[in-house]
Formats: C-alpha cells, structure tokens, sequence
C-alpha cells in the first residue's frame, strides 16, 4: 500500500535496539551499519485514494541512513 505522511509525526517511541530487532542482518545487508533502531509515531497519513487518516506507523531508522521501510500499524480515527 502506498502512502504519504502529511505534517509531522508526533509521539515518536523507540521500542528496539540493534540485536533485540529480528531484521537486524537484513537491514544492514540493504542499507548499510548504523546504530539501528525501531520506532514508532502517530501521524496523518495520505492514502493511495486521496483520503487524510490518522494511523499509528512503524519504521526503521539509523544515523546517517533516516527512515526507511515506513508501514501503518493500524488506523486511530
């Protein structure tokens, strides 16, 4: 599913750390080491039919590197 975030993203939480993330080996396979963690947020997301919803997001991020592999959780309104 394609999607956009509108705004920022707020109530940002990391909940994993290098080695306790499963996909540790893989992400640094695609996009290289860095000090990688897993987060999460609240955001207004764009949908691939136009409509603005708030969803929760997760992603994976390093130093260096930023954002990468965005998906939606779960809706919120």
């Amino acid at each position: 599913m394609y999607f956009e975030i509108v705004g920022d993203v707020a109530h940002v939480e990391t909940f994993a750390v290098g080695s306790s993330i499963r996909e540790i080996e893989r992400l640094r396979k695609f996009y290289g080491r860095g000090r990688w963690r897993k987060r999460k947020g609240i955001a207004r997301v764009r949908l691939e039919d136009g409509a603005i919803r708030l969803a929760e997001v997760h992603w994976y991020e390093a130093h260096g590197i930023g954002r990468k592999e965005l998906k939606i959780k779960r809706y919120i309104d």
